[in-house]
This record gives C-alpha cells, structure tokens and sequence, in this order.
C-alpha cells in the first residue's frame, strides 16, 4: 500500500481556503429560499479531491449536502457546464441508475460568482486505488463486477425516455470529441507538444464507426463512484461534467485503460489482475460487459486508447494552463499538470500500436 495515500491526500474535507471567496451566507440564503427544509445555520467545507468543479460540502438543518460549482476565473468555451451536469443528474435520477437525489440548480451568477447546484451527499465509500488493498480476492472481484455491471446499465439507459434525447449533438461522437479537445488544447496551450501534433492529425483522419448511441459518463473510474457501506454495490455515480450521449464504447475503453496503466495508487491495476488478485482480466471484463450490453465483442482497442489518453491530455493542459492564470482549484493540480508531456507520449504510443 502506498504510503502518500490517495485516501490520505484525496479523501474528505479541509476548511475553506483562504483564496477561495464562496460566500457562505448568499449559499445559506440561495438553499433556504429553494430547499424549504433547510433550517438553521449552514457550514461549508471543501472537498479535497478533484481538479475539476469545486466541489463542497454542505451542512444545513442536521444534513448534508454536496454543492459543485463552476471554478474562479475565465473558463474555456462548453467547459465546466454545472447545468448541463445537473440536467443529466436529474433526469438520470427517476430511472433508478445509482445517482445523487438533485435539489437544485441556481444558473444566476451573481449569487456567488458562478453557477451551481445542490446535490444529495450519498453516504457510503470512496476507493481511490484500484488494487483495492485490503480487500480478499472475491471482495475485489466483486466491486469490480460491480463496476462493469453499473456501466453497463448506464449505456442500456433509454436516454429518450429519460428526457435526456437532446443530451448531445448528433453525428459521430470520436469526431466531435476530437474537435472539442483539438479546441479546448489550443485555447490553453502552454508549449509546443510533436506527440499532441501528430495526434490532431491523426485521429480524425482514422475515426472509427460509431454503431450505437447512449448515455456517455466520460469520465468513468474507480474514484468517482460511491459503494455501499458494507457491499460490493456501485450506490453513486459521481462527476458527470464530461457526459454526453454518444459511442458507448467511449467508456468501457476508458474503463479498460486502467489495465495498461501502470498502479500508481489510484485506478491503474496493469499486471494485477487475475485468479491471485481476484481483479479480472481485460477478456472477463468485455465478456461480462457485452454480455450485459448484447454485444458480441469489442473492436481492436489501440485506437480508443490513443483518444482516451489524447482526450487526458487535453484536459490536463487546460488544469495547467489554470495553473499558469491561478485559478486552479486543488493543492493535487500542480502535481497533475506535469503529466501532459508523458500524456501525450503515450496517446503517440498507441497511435503506432493501431497503425500510425
């Protein structure tokens, strides 16, 4: 187990910063005007990890509630979109999918600076590491069949009935992603990359067939779901910013990544799986995958790992670019922000891999 422990560094709550000028009163004020059980004073303290939209936790009327907020400064063009987020969050909620109970979105900016909104804070535990030590093997093979069983209801989610069929632009997902991320990349570019280079280049021009349309998290790792106390159950799926419908087989390839990155104490199990661990093989988790999905297999995977490392890259740079302006929201950006280059270097990798 390490011993800097993203339990340690990314787990909980620490005190408002002394930068960070959330007014907790016209927060007070905004929940008891919206949210008529609120009674009482209201605390805010902030959560450690992500780097994302701040994210708080709030304590009103004996409860405790979670408030995401757009960050401080200027902000690239679609990014940090809390309404959007919120929109999917509550149309996602009556289905029965494993998210926040929402309570409500305020969009005007001038009540603290940004746009926000206040959701359930589900009660259960937060895994940082994927090697999920400390656990048996069949614990561990448990939470991840959990994983792979929750995700696959995600894309089996008939997003039409969810109120959720205008989530997205039509077309194909990978070619509009890429010229998002190509966009947002040059809006916060710092240096120039060859690897990055190439990989603008590249990407488009090889996009593969996109043949189904869901739901799409974008973002689907160990960390941002919540298990239940005392099971091997997925209870809450955290952290949609990057959601949008489109290729389904942009998440499990995401997902699947974890297995050709190397443990580094967070969502990397590279040489971990298998019977001793009790962490299943790549083959078992698209087994288990497709058959819940009704699929008959994945295509080769190279090609979605270059643009899920790509995409990682990009959004990287624009925590460093925050970091250059002084807006970033977490003391774990810095430390972020250098992963670029090897980022980069590694989308390249397999790009070569998939015929580059």
């Amino acid at each position: 187990m390490m011993t800097d422990s993203a339990d340690v560094s990314m787990v909980g709550t620490i005190p408002l910063p002394a930068d960070d000028t959330i007014d907790a009163g016209a927060v007070a004020a905004w929940m008891k005007g919206h949210m008529p059980d609120i009674d009482g004073p209201v605390a805010l303290s902030k959560f450690k990890g992500g780097q994302s939209n701040p994210t708080y936790r709030v304590d009103a009327g004996g409860k405790s509630y979670v408030l995401r907020r757009q960050p401080f400064g200027k902000l690239l063009p679609s990014a940090h979109a809390v309404d959007r987020e919120y929109r999917l969050i509550a149309g996602l909620y009556p289905t029965g999918f494993p998210v926040p109970a929402p309570f409500g979105l305020c969009e005007d900016p001038d009540v603290i600076g940004s746009m926000f909104y206040v959701m359930e804070m589900v009660q259960g535990r937060s895994l940082w590491d994927g090697a999920l030590p400390g656990m048996t093997p069949p614990e561990r093979r448990a939470h991840y069949d959990a994983m792979v069983d929750t995700l696959a209801a995600l894309h089996n989610t008939d997003h039409v009935a969810a109120g959720l069929g205008e989530y997205g632009r039509p077309g194909n997902y990978f070619e509009r992603q890429i010229v998002r991320w190509t966009k947002q990349y040059r809006a916060s570019e710092t240096e120039h990359m060859p690897a990055m280079e190439s990989l603008i280049e590249w990407l488009p021009a090889t996009l593969p067939e996109q043949t189904r349309t869901s739901i799409v998290h974008g973002d689907y790792r160990i960390d941002n779901m919540i298990f239940a106390a005392d099971a091997p159950k997925v209870i809450a799926v955290l952290d949609w910013e990057l959601s949008t419908l489109g290729d389904p087989l942009a998440d499990i390839a995401y997902f699947l990544m974890n297995w050709v990155t190397e443990p580094e104490g967070r969502s990397g199990v590279m040489g971990l799986d298998g019977p001793e661990s009790g962490i299943p093989t790549v083959e078992e988790v698209v087994a288990r995958y497709c058959a819940a999905t009704g699929r008959d297999g994945l295509p080769n995977l190279n090609w979605y790992f270059s643009y899920s490392l790509f995409r990682l890259a990009g959004i990287v740079q624009g925590i460093k670019k925050r970091i250059v302006d002084g807006t970033a929201s977490s003391a774990q950006a810095a430390k972020m922000a250098e992963r670029v280059g090897p980022l980069s270097t590694a989308a390249w990798d397999f790009a070569k891999r998939a015929g580059a």
